[in-house]
């Protein structure tokens, strides 16, 4: 039997699937685990045991066997996707020393070091200062050698999550250049571990003997072992494929391989990209991504609590929906879309600002969310309708601060990630965006782009823009309604673009006089 079909792994944030792919970009079987396993120790943490996830994607392979037609043999390969910036600690016999802290945990390092005095009047001289600071800060590495000194002494290997599964799946501690998304010491532009002299090294704890190897998407990494076999039941021996992190991924999966296609995936968090040969800055001194194909970028534009701001409206305002659902049988994003749809465009006048989360440069530090327009005539609908109308003014702001930068006009929009299977989400987007919105012909678009790299490592395509012609298409297309589009580009215009910079005077107060956001 010729070996056809392709294992993706796709463990995000709420749960790890195991996707089955035919060299067409069929979707042939999947199984999935949800993620229970986090933990709260103290409020704003996140963590999760780096042997949970193991676990977890074990689960799905073994749940993918039970259900599948597709026999082993004919799987040509295995690759990995992940949720991006999970640091693992690991001691000098590949022993997780602590739980990983999540992308969405808020701990701060107690305090920055000073850098070389050269290194600090050079961020001093740009105005980068308070960046530098906050990197410190943010990185988990720090906060770890300075609230845990015991055991970051004895920490003999520093892994971000597909580089520790890797571990787990072939017994090399190795990792694709288009995993490294967090506070490691990595040059974004070069694709390699950051220079001897880089300020990184004096910015983290990190040396590079605690650093796996990177090689680029798509090199074959290793096999699967026996003991990995015997706990995933993957075939022992099979290729494991390096492939990419979870939004590069979703990027290659929704066919954008060119720079004047806009990518927006709308799952936990929200965000905009496009992916260049071209090394290119939207925000400065924030560098892009690299791309899941070798030598690209992915010049990434966040919201970070994106649609994890719907399933928050879901939780705490969308009881009757679930329940009417779960008794008629139906899907609870069709009733969800029907609450939209008793507002018109605009909701009355509500707008909001999704914040929800602070940031570095745009938004600053100080940021928070906000909700403005209140009247006597708003409801939870109105409210659910701003949720997705701010969204797509913040992703649309980032757009045009793309193509700013880049110098190349936006003309097509993918929409990927969990909110793209809303109707009303994807029509809104393309009202705000005046612009016809595509949905990839299938949801799993992460699994889809790692499956992609996987074959062309393999060879079972010839390059990038043969596997995506033959696996990525065009599924529905939603067209801009042209009244609509006058009413957004107005309160785009007119409203939302004002916001952030009227209100954040504000947000400087409160955080000087509640401390919330906070660094410390």
């Amino acid at each position: 039997m010729t070996p056809s079909y392709l294992l993706a792994i796709d463990a995000g944030t709420q749960s790890v699937r195991a996707l089955l792919f035919d060299l067409q970009g069929h979707l042939v079987d999947k199984a999935q685990v949800p993620i229970t396993s986090y933990q709260s120790p103290q409020p704003g943490w996140m963590e999760c045991a780096p042997d949970a996830f193991w676990q977890h994607l074990c689960q799905a392979a073994q749940r993918l066997w039970a259900n599948t037609r597709v026999p082993k043999a004919a799987l040509a390969g295995v690759v990995l996707t992940t949720q991006r910036a999970v640091p693992v600690a690991l001691d000098a016999a590949g022993q997780a020393l602590r739980p990983s802290m999540i992308w969405l945990d808020h701990r701060r390092a107690a305090h920055a070091p000073r850098l070389p005095w050269w290194w600090e009047l050079a961020f001093g001289a740009i105005g980068m200062r308070a960046t530098l600071r906050h990197f410190q800060r943010e990185a988990e590495a720090n906060w770890i050698a300075q609230h845990q000194p015991d055991l970051w002494a004895r920490t003999a290997h520093y892994l971000l999550l597909p580089g520790y599964l890797h571990w787990r799946l072939c017994g090399r501690m190795v990792d694709a250049v288009a995993n490294q998304v967090g506070y490691v010491p990595f040059d974004y532009k070069k694709g390699r571990w950051a220079g001897a002299h880089d300020w990184k090294w004096h910015a983290l704890p990190v040396t590079r003997a605690m650093l796996p190897e990177l090689v680029p998407a798509g090199t074959v990494i290793g096999s699967i072992s026996a003991q990995a076999a015997q706990d995933s039941g993957i075939p022992a021996g099979l290729p494991l494929v390096a492939g990419a992190a979870d939004k590069a991924c979703e990027v290659l999966g929704a066919g954008c391989l060119t720079p004047e296609i806009g990518c927006l995936s709308y799952g936990t968090a929200a965000t905009f990209n496009t992916c260049t040969a071209r090394y290119r800055e939207v925000t400065p001194f924030i560098p892009p991504y690299q791309a899941a194909v070798p030598g690209h970028y992915n010049t990434e534009v966040q919201i970070t609590r994106g649609f994890w701001m719907v399933r928050w409206f879901k939780e705490q305002f969308g009881q009757h929906e679930e329940k009417e659902a779960l008794a008629r049988g139906v899907a609870p994003e069709s009733l969800f879309d029907a609450l939209v749809g008793a507002v018109p465009p605009g909701a009355q006048g509500l707008m909001l600002q999704p914040f929800w989360n602070p940031g570095i440069k745009w938004p600053g530090p100080e940021a928070k969310g906000a909700i403005i327009g209140f009247g006597d005539v708003h409801t939870r609908a109105h409210m659910y309708r701003a949720i997705l109308e701010g969204l797509a003014y913040a992703l649309r702001e980032a757009k045009e601060r793309t193509e700013r930068r880049t110098g190349v006009p936006i003309t097509r929009l993918r929409v990927s990630g969990g909110g793209s299977q809303s109707d009303a989400a994807m029509q809104i987007t393309a009202n705000v965006f005046n612009l016809p919105c595509e949905r990839p012909h299938l949801y799993e678009t992460s699994g889809l782009g790692a499956a992609i790299i996987a074959s062309v490592g393999l060879g079972l395509h010839p390059d990038y823009a043969s596997a995506v012609r033959a696996m990525a298409r065009t599924g529905q297309v939603f067209t801009p309604e042209p009244a609509h589009a006058r009413t957004y580009e107005q309160l785009y215009r007119r409203v939302y673009q004002r916001m952030y910079e009227r209100l954040q005077p504000l947000y400087r107060d409160i955080r000087a006089i509640t401390g919330y956001p906070s660094h410390d």
